[in-house]
C-alpha cells in the first residue's frame, strides 16, 4: 500500500513537473518562412530564402511602415538570408554560390536590392555597406489584390530561368535570378 502511494505520488510529481517546465514562448507576430527555387519538383534547389513575414495589418507599408529610400532587412526580424547552391546571375549581377544576407532600399521609382556578406544579423541597423557584393535594380509594379503578409517567392520561367518576387501590401518587385 505504502509502496502504490508513493509511486502515484512520484508520478503526479513527475507530470506537474513536465507540465510547469514547458511554458512555450507566444507565436511569433512575423513568423519564419522559407521559398525554394528548383528548376522542376523534386530537383536539387538552386537557391533558397529564409525571412520571416510581417503583417500590413491595415497599415500603409511602402513610404510609410516601411520608409523609402531607406535599407530595410527585407522582412522582419532577423534579416533575411539567401543561399545559393551554384553560381548564378541575379538581376545584371553574378553571383557566386554561397549565403548571404539579403537588404533592399525600396524607393518610389526602383528598389535596390543588396547582398552583403555578414550573415545572423538582426534588423538592418548594423549593416556594414562595406560588406555588400552586389546591387541590383528592381521595378515595384502594383498588385492585383493587396498581400496581408509579406512574401518571398520564386516564379520559374519556361526558359529555366525565375524570378525572385517579394510582395507586400499594394507592391511587389521581380528580380531575375538564372542559373550562370
Amino acid at each position: 500500500m505504502i509502496k502504490s502511494f508513493f509511486l502515484s505520488s512520484l508520478f503526479l510529481f513527475s507530470c506537474f513537473v513536465i507540465g510547469y517546465s514547458q511554458n512555450l514562448p507566444e507565436l511569433d507576430k512575423s513568423p519564419m518562412d522559407a521559398a525554394y527555387y528548383r528548376m522542376e519538383r523534386g530537383a536539387p534547389p538552386i537557391a533558397k530564402v529564409v525571412y520571416s513575414r510581417p503583417l500590413k495589418n491595415g497599415r500603409k507599408v511602402f513610404g510609410e511602415l516601411v520608409p523609402y529610400d531607406r535599407v530595410w532587412r527585407t522582412g522582419a526580424n532577423e534579416a533575411t538570408e539567401i543561399t545559393f547552391y551554384e553560381d548564378v546571375i541575379l538581376g545584371d549581377e553574378t553571383v557566386e554560390k554561397g549565403t548571404y544576407t539579403l537588404f533592399s532600399k525600396p524607393g518610389k521609382v526602383e528598389w535596390q536590392i543588396i547582398l552583403n556578406s555578414e550573415l545572423n544579423q538582426w534588423g538592418a541597423y548594423r549593416r556594414d555597406p562595406s560588406k555588400d557584393l552586389i546591387s541590383t535594380v528592381a521595378i515595384p509594379e502594383s498588385v492585383e489584390s493587396d498581400v496581408e503578409a509579406f512574401t518571398i517567392t520564386f516564379d520559374n520561367q519556361e526558359d529555366g530561368s525565375s524570378h525572385l518576387v517579394m510582395a507586400w501590401d499594394d507592391t511587389q518587385v521581380k528580380v531575375p535570378v538564372k542559373k550562370k
